[in-house]
């Protein structure tokens, strides 16, 4: 197996993104706390970092991607507002728009885990 880049077959602006070890382990205790296959945990956990980021970006509701058949590769095509943010912050910055995703994806790593919540003292 690899995880080189599916054939997207239509010249697409795909960004490739190599999902960190602190991404996949934040995956697996997630998929684990809702008895999730590995593999449907990190699909699940690639797709809630992309919409947060999307939807924060576009007001995008609903992306599409695909994962290498390793799963430690996500490839997305951004909405033309993502790629305008993420262009704007490579001229900024001097990175590529693939690492600026993938810091921005790492972020979301550990949202929604249920441990890292907090509810105030009062709450049922």
């Amino acid at each position: 197996m690899s995880d080189e880049r599916p054939d997207a077959g239509d010249g697409s602006d795909a960004l490739t993104i190599e999902l960190s070890d602190r991404f996949l382990e934040a995956a697996e205790r997630w998929g684990d706390s809702r008895v999730m296959t590995e593999s449907a945990a990190v699909e699940a956990k690639v797709e809630q970092a992309l919409l947060e980021i999307e939807h924060l970006v576009s007001g995008a509701v609903g992306v599409e991607f695909e994962l290498g058949e390793e799963e430690t590769t996500a490839y997305y095509e951004p909405s033309d507002d993502l790629a305008s943010f993420l262009e704007a912050q490579g001229a900024e910055t001097g990175l590529e728009p693939e690492r600026l995703l993938k810091l921005h994806v790492d972020l979301f790593a550990r949202a929604f885990l249920d441990e890292d919540q907090q509810t105030p003292d009062d709450r049922p």
